[in-house]
């Protein structure tokens, strides 16, 4: 009776699941019936999105690996942030949807809630919604200047909840749905690879770019071209710290794999993502990658890794060494608030007295852009604080910067802990080191930029927490 029953169930499953991917091909011949039909460009996208979708409908794996290699990328300009007129409707978005859908049909909705980590729930996500929920009644207090400037598009309250709160969280998620594809994935280091990948194909664009728009690297070094890379939707900065947390993650597995091919592709890929992060002339980023090589040198001093460093350094110097010294030194001589580019008088004085007037709760994400001084003028016309600590003193307050700030410390003991587990093979273990430098560049860099809530810089970061939590449940299970 027994064996009959667990027959049944099994038939049940069989038909269940046969009739999603049915569902799912006749959905793709629509789809692609409908690209043939408007013969555009976002008909590519629209037959590309149904048709990882059906793959995803047989195995979710598929799914997990595919965000990895999206995530990134979907920041730019170069990736569509909506189809068929409607924003939101995007490849990325879709791809969630589906690897969530595929997941639930396989294993259960409740299974999918309890994948979810209660630190990242409790100390992250409950914090930033209800910063959110905090700053919705203060978007009618926005000045004209931020609209006419084109720092933000949303008008209504709904919107900034959905550009502000759902929009980042889709990370958030991307990040979980990979967990759960390591958890299942018979060599989860693979997930290495395909970020490797996706770092490969960041570089090859900015790259192309600056080969094709052949403007003179000393003047793409002044402060006049900072945004120069607006054109394919990253900031300049934003471009560089996302290259360098890359380079952090790749750099121990590097040092750890014993794999001949292995050590050279990432050597290459290594020597790419640096020329990269060069070329964005980001100090912060700059800052960031030597801060990341003194590390390295520490934690794995030979003379293997010197003899690395020397050779870096000595390229360095000979391609772009001068241009990279001059900005640099930009404001040196010329005092602390134009060494930071104007961010203390401009920026982070004018905000002081703003946290003060909420100093546990604080005033709602963005809350910058409602702040006394931006309504008065008497500040820079920016969209975010330059700091991430101050940002989320000024948005979250004393009790947010905690829970957030606890919520890193709980991943730099996860990375710690995975980074010296002698059951994973060396690559993993490499990778987790790696990310316990790109945390590290991440609170270094925070101080003059960048945010502590989901942001696209932060991709692969969070795609190394997604990792994390699935190589836990896979050794908790096991």
């Amino acid at each position: 009776m027994a064996s009959t029953t667990a027959s049944l169930r099994h038939e049940g499953a069989g038909a269940h699941s046969w009739i999603v991917m049915a569902m799912g091909m006749l959905a793709l011949a629509l789809g692609c019936g409908y690209t043939l039909a408007m013969g555009e460009l976002v008909g590519l996208y629209v037959a590309l999105s149904l048709l990882c979708g059906v793959a995803v409908l047989f195995d979710f794996r598929t799914g997990a690996v595919l965000l990895l290699l999206m995530l990134p990328i979907s920041a730019s300009d170069l990736f569509p942030h909506g189809m068929l007129g409607i924003t939101g409707l995007n490849p990325l978005n879709l791809l969630v949807l589906a690897t969530m859908g595929s997941y639930v049909i396989h294993g259960g909705l409740q299974r999918l809630v309890g994948a979810l980590p209660m630190p990242l729930l409790w100390l992250y996500m409950v914090p930033i919604i209800l910063a959110g929920l905090n700053g919705m009644d203060d978007v009618k207090n926005i000045p004209s200047l931020m609209y006419e400037l084109g720092t933000i598009t949303y008008i209504t309250p709904v919107q900034y909840l959905v550009q502000i709160v759902a929009k980042p969280m889709v990370m958030v998620a991307v990040a979980v749905l990979v967990g759960l594809g390591a958890v299942r994935s018979k060599k989860p280091e693979r997930f290495i690879f395909a970020l490797a990948a996706a770092a490969w194909l960041m570089a090859l664009i900015q790259l192309g770019y600056v080969v094709l728009m052949g403007v003179p690297l000393a003047t793409m070094a002044t402060p006049g071209e900072r945004s120069f890379y607006d054109p394919i939707g990253i900031h300049a900065n934003s471009l560089g710290r996302l290259h360098l947390y890359a380079i952090a993650l790749l750099a121990f597995v590097w040092a750890e794999t014993k794999r001949p091919g292995l050590r050279l592709f990432l050597l290459i890929t290594l020597g790419v993502l640096s020329l990269a992060l060069l070329l964005t002339f980001s100090r912060a980023a700059i800052a960031g990658a030597g801060f990341i090589g003194a590390l390295f040198l520490m934690w794995k001093f030979n003379a293997k890794t010197a003899a690395l460093a020397i050779v870096a350094l000595m390229l360095i110097g000979l391609v772009v060494g001068d241009v990279v010294y001059s900005r640099l030194m930009l404001g040196v001589d010329q005092g602390a608030d134009a060494m930071s580019a104007g961010r203390i008088d401009g920026i982070w004085l004018p905000l002081l007295p703003e946290v003060a007037k909420s100093p546990l709760w604080g005033h709602g994400l963005s809350s910058i852009l409602w702040s006394f001084p931006m309504q008065m003028g008497v500040m820079t016309p920016v969209g975010h604080a330059h700091s991430a600590y101050l940002q989320t003193l000024l948005d979250m307050g004393i009790i947010g910067l905690a829970l957030v700030l606890g919520y890193y410390a709980h991943v730099w003991k996860g990375f710690r802990a995975l980074g010296r587990d002698a059951s994973l093979n060396d690559e993993l273990r490499g990778f987790f080191q790696g990310g316990i430098a790109a945390l590290v560049a991440f609170f270094f860099t925070g101080m003059v930029g960048s945010t502590f809530t989901p942001n696209p810089e932060s991709a692969y970061i969070w795609l190394a927490i997604g990792l994390m939590y699935g190589l836990r449940s896979r050794k908790l299970a096991g």
